[in-house]
């Protein structure tokens, strides 16, 4: 395993270029292929991917929004405590390996902007504290967990498709939770991933004498329980009371808390700009006071410059999928060969491939999903079978695609190539338990 791990690391040290060469490569790549196999026209291609270009601004702001935020949350006091008195227990190169990657997955589980952030703040503080863990393997084992959210609480279309009103009711109507992420045999995934990835990723990790790489210590910053700075020419004056103050931050978050209650008291349903608002009021009661919150949302913010660069690319990638009729080819050539009981797992083949050119879960389904029901609903398969599968294939795809991976080397100040290669050896994993799991179910 240590060959092919090593094999595959210095492939991607080789020829895995940064993320943003990544975009622009799938952005001809589609172009080549949208000409060539669908017979579009390049005024045609040209004219949808730039009207598509800024398609997802709303959906980057949510990303950015998420990530930034969810970092102050995943770096508060509280936060800080419980994670410095996880990590205090550690000593074990191996057994880091497996808390990041818990840590990641359960944290993903319940909502996967959490879980991005906070495995890779956990994998970090463990690197720092266990002598002789593998830098690159932890933020790769941390990132891995993030696989889960595909069968947690915050799945993108299984939530979706379960909420009355949504786009494709008309097709398929409404599919409550408990026929996908809550199926005996999706909760019994769940529990057969968390178990065995963090076992897989503790295996990976190099022998003793084996070459390693730790973690460069140059690039800390302060502890975030460290006390906020205080201008000393302004003193004690109400601009800095004011800054430092408790009360406001008490009240105001227990505005927002109040609005939450009211909110699912009348019958709201949770959506993505929900979770942002619960993310936002929970940090500003933990943080405790409105400077504190300021000062750490800027470290926050370091951490978004690639989802604000690169969003926009893959927008114009989905729009020349859909517009030139790309997805529609690709989902066919699959449909082609399956019976009822095998659609499933050609769903989960096919949105492997097609995440690669449209990585957001409620994008992807809103390209992908249409042509999979009506698959479906043809042959007698179950829908929601084929929804989840689907759902899984863009999780499994998600732990080799630039798309998610961002948050993570942000996090980390590592580069793309430095733990691709054995988030592959994951991901070949992960696709063995997938495609078990889709055809016991089926």
């Amino acid at each position: 395993m240590q060959k092919v791990t090593a094999f595959f690391t210095e492939l991607m040290r080789r020829y895995l270029p940064d993320p943003f060469v990544f975009a622009i490569g799938l952005t001809l790549l589609t172009m080549v292929l949208a000409v060539t196999v669908q017979g579009q026209a390049i005024t045609a291609l040209t004219t949808s991917w730039g009207k598509g270009f800024w398609a997802l601004l709303a959906f980057t702001t949510q990303m950015a929004v998420i990530l930034a935020m969810g970092y102050v949350l995943a770096t508060a006091p509280l936060t800080e405590r419980f994670l410095d008195r996880l990590v205090a227990r550690v000593n074990d190169p191996r057994m880091a390996i497996i808390v990041a990657t818990l840590v990641g997955g359960i944290g993903s589980y319940l909502n996967w902007g959490f879980g991005l952030v906070i495995g890779g703040i956990v994998a970090r503080k463990l690197a720092l504290r266990v002598k002789g863990v593998h830098y690159p393997l932890i933020i790769a084992s941390a990132y891995s967990g993030f696989t889960m959210y595909g069968l947690g609480l915050s799945s993108s279309i299984p939530v979706l498709i379960s909420t009355k009103g949504h786009p494709l009711e008309a097709q398929m109507g409404v599919i409550p939770l408990s026929e996908t992420i809550f199926s005996p045999v999706m909760l019994l995934t769940s529990l057969v991933v968390i178990i065995t990835l963090p076992l897989l990723n503790a295996w990976l990790h190099p022998k003793p004498g084996q070459p390693f790489k730790e973690i460069d210590r140059s690039f800390e910053t302060a502890p975030a329980t460290s006390a906020p700075a205080v201008d000393v020419e302004e003193g004690n004056t109400l601009a800095n009371r004011l800054n430092n103050s408790r009360l406001l931050s008490y009240l105001i978050g227990l505005i927002g808390v109040g609005y939450v209650v009211l909110y699912f008291m009348g019958g709201g349903s949770m959506d993505l700009n929900l979770i942002n608002f619960i993310i936002l009021f929970l940090g500003i009661i933990m943080l405790g006071t409105p400077i504190r919150y300021v000062e750490k949302l800027n470290e926050g913010i370091r951490t978004i410059s690639g989802i604000i660069l690169q969003y926009p690319f893959y927008a114009g990638i989905m729009a020349i999928m859909a517009s030139s009729g790309l997805v529609k080819t690709l989902s066919a050539f699959f449909v082609k060969v399956a019976t009822p009981a095998t659609l499933p797992f050609w769903g989960l083949i096919s949105s492997f491939v097609i995440n690669f050119f449209a990585p957001s879960g409620g994008g992807h389904w809103v390209i992908q999903g249409p042509f999979m029901v009506e698959a479906a609903k043809s042959i007698g398969a179950s829908v929601a079978h084929t929804s989840q599968a689907v759902m899984l294939g863009n999780a499994w795809n998600d732990l080799v695609q630039p798309f998610w991976i961002l948050p993570a080397l942000a996090l980390s100040k590592l580069k793309l190539k430095d733990i691709m290669g054995y988030t592959v050896i994951m991901m070949f994993w992960i696709g063995i338990v997938y495609t078990v799991a889709i055809l016991a179910w089926g």
